[in-house]
């Protein structure tokens, strides 16, 4: 009989990080619905809600890089504990200003800073550290079960926050705020748990049993490797300037308030969306393999996630934008599912933190500068209403074009297949 992807759970430091994380990761979604809707509550500016996405991306940008270093010369598990704590102190950080109500937007953006900052070494060293945890057969279910686990997290935490947030009246909103914030504080001790139990090693094997290479080789070592490999290139590539595009999700505040008028609960419901869609399509690929051509399957999965981000931008009717997100979303598992597997079938062990820490850059820094160009574009209209219509409608065109163009000119996508042997599953 064929072992299906939920095998992995079998075994048990890879099971007890699963369900760690889907907690923590709970948090962390709770959390980034709060920090939006905190930063609409002072502002109402949509340029304000999309350097949101800028100030977590520059440092993403600025430390990702060292963060695959750190994760490829380091016990791996050791670096998730020092950067789980970290963000377990900033996220009580935040409480406590709010609490004490001495917030600012400034204040909001330098802890959301710092965060990602965190974030850029937590990253490759857990992404490098889940191949240990699973026997090399069972990586891609074990992939394919991560990557549900963060989609339910993403359903689950929104609409909490949301709904937490909509219960209490206007003007006592950060109150609630601030309990969101310890929350997502405490989730980081499950994590912690899970990995100060864990029986397997995080030290790094270095094929050959050589040396570590300085840090500045080693830096252009992974640089090497991911520049050298242009399968790797082009669908990073694809994935940055199709985010980078679409991205619009800081300015679904104003959606919720101004244009479709449901308020806080509604807008928590808007941004699990994309995770129902992309839940749904990460159970599919955990049953049944993709196709062997999935270099098609990944430029038809961006171009539908351009039509789906234009319809969400036109709609004006409150199911229908949610139906609209939850294809953004479920567009987004299929071509994550292509992309993650490919760079792990790809990458030797002592590369993978690095290989993760370049992917983190277009994959993280798309839509974050996304998130910055959607709020720029819709601050140049006088009319919110108008600017963020605009603004989503241009972003999932332009998308479109992308994906059409790539896979004119670019043979090597669109032919990708697997390598044999390679499980096609995500």
């Amino acid at each position: 009989m064929t072992d299906r992807p939920y095998h992995a759970l079998r075994y048990r430091d890879f099971r007890r990080l699963w369900a760690a994380q889907l907690i923590s990761t709970t948090g962390t979604q709770m959390q980034s619905v709060a920090l939006h809707w905190h930063v609409y509550l002072l502002t109402h500016s949509p340029l304000a809600l999309g350097m949101v996405g800028l100030t977590r991306v520059i440092p993403i940008i600025v430390f990702s890089l060292w963060g695959g270093i750190v994760a490829d010369r380091a016990d791996r598990r050791k670096v998730m504990v020092a950067t789980q704590a970290s963000m377990a102190v900033l996220s009580a950080a935040l409480a406590a200003l709010t609490f004490a109500g001495r917030e600012t937007v400034l204040g909001l953006y330098a802890l959301n800073a710092l965060l990602a900052a965190a974030s850029a070494f937590d990253n490759p060293a857990r992404q490098a550290l889940i191949p240990r945890l699973v026997p090399r057969e069972h990586l891609p279910g074990a992939l394919s079960l991560n990557l549900t686990m963060f989609q339910a997290a993403l359903i689950i935490g929104p609409g909490l926050a949301g709904l937490l947030i909509a219960g209490h009246g206007a003007g006592t909103e950060t109150a609630i705020l601030t309990v969101i914030y310890s929350l997502n504080a405490l989730s980081f001790v499950a994590v912690l748990f899970a990995l100060m139990t864990m029986r397997t090693s995080g030290a790094v094997v270095i094929e050959g049993g050589g040396a570590h290479e300085p840090p500045l080789a080693a830096l252009r070592a992974g640089l090497r490797f991911v520049l050298t490999t242009p399968i790797m290139v082009w669908t990073m590539g694809l994935d940055f300037f199709a985010t980078f595009f679409a991205g619009s999700m800081s300015l679904l505040p104003i959606f919720a308030d101004q244009v479709l008028h449901v308020g806080a609960a509604g807008y928590g419901w808007l941004v699990a969306a994309p995770a129902v869609g992309a839940l749904l399509g990460s159970l599919y690929t955990s049953v049944w393999p993709l196709p062997r051509r999935q270099g098609m399957v990944l430029l038809w999965s961006i171009a539908a996630y351009g039509v789906a981000t234009i319809v969400y931008g036109l709609s004006r009717s409150f199911v229908l934008t949610l139906i609209a997100l939850a294809g953004t979303g479920l567009a987004d598992l299929v071509s994550t599912v292509v992309r993650q597997t490919l760079r792990q079938l790809l990458t030797p062990d002592h590369l993978r933190g690095r290989m993760t820490s370049v992917n983190m850059i277009f994959f993280m820094g798309g839509p974050q500068l996304g998130e910055m160009e959607a709020g720029l574009v819709a601050s140049l209209f006088a009319s919110a209403v108008t600017g963020v219509t605009v603004s989503v409608v241009s972003g999932g065109l332009a998308t479109i074009v992308i994906a059409a163009v790539v896979a004119a000119a670019t043979p090597l996508v669109r032919r990708y297949e697997p390598p044999l042997g390679a499980p096609p599953r995500g």
